[in-house]
This record gives structure tokens, sequence and C-alpha cells, in this order.
């Protein structure tokens, strides 16, 4: 790993995937039911399954940058920020549809690590 920005996002990455695991096992306490959250097209539902793979998909994103020779501490720090913003305003937005205002702050997150590693290349 390369600096501690890149250990952040190693440690991040793994604690994502473990609540990945939780919040999945959790929910699947309950997926049986065909009326849980209001049926499996409801989009309280929606929200949680996007929430529980945001959070899968951006802790494996955050291991695979820290262990990458490239990127940088503005991308690892976006890279955080997306993945922990990104299922939490998922899993605010199934409680109260308001929070889907904030998804600009994870998406924004994102994107300005995405370019900001295309930008450094590959060292």
């Amino acid at each position: 790993m390369d600096g501690p920005i890149h250990t952040l996002n190693w440690y991040a990455g793994w604690w994502l995937m473990l609540a990945a695991f939780i919040s999945g096992a959790l929910m699947g306490l309950f997926f049986h039911r065909e009326d849980f959250l209001g049926g499996y097209t409801s989009f309280r539902r929606r929200m949680l399954r996007l929430g529980h793979i945001a959070l899968a998909a951006l802790g494996m994103l955050n291991v695979v940058f820290s262990l990458s020779p490239w990127g940088g501490e503005v991308a690892g720090v976006c890279l955080m920020v997306g993945g922990g913003a990104m299922p939490a305003i998922c899993f605010l937005t199934a409680w109260r549809k308001p929070f889907r205002h904030l998804f600009f702050v994870p998406v924004v997150a994102l994107l300005t690590a995405v370019v900001r590693i295309l930008m450094g290349g590959a060292r």
C-alpha cells in the first residue's frame, strides 16, 4: 500500500464489505415475505437493495484502489466519502423520500475520484 490514504481506503473498503454482509443478512431475514416494505418492486425495498449493493461494490472499489500504485489523496478521500455516503443516502431515502435530494454528494465524490485517478494515470 502506498501511504496513509491507501491504508485508509483498505480499512474503509473492508468495513464497507462487512457492513454489506451484515445488512444483507438482516434484510434477508424478511425478504421471504411478499409484502416486505411494500413488495418486491416498492421504492423502499429497491432503495434498501441499492444501499446493500452499494456497500459491497464501493467497498470492493476502495480495496482495489488501496492496492493500486496510482491515485492520490484526493481520489482516495473521495472514494471513501462516496463509499460511505452512497449507501447511507440509499438507506435514508428508503426511510424518508426527501433524502433523495442528497444523492449529488456521493455522485460528485465518486466522479471526482474517477477523474482524479484517470488524470494521474498508472505510475
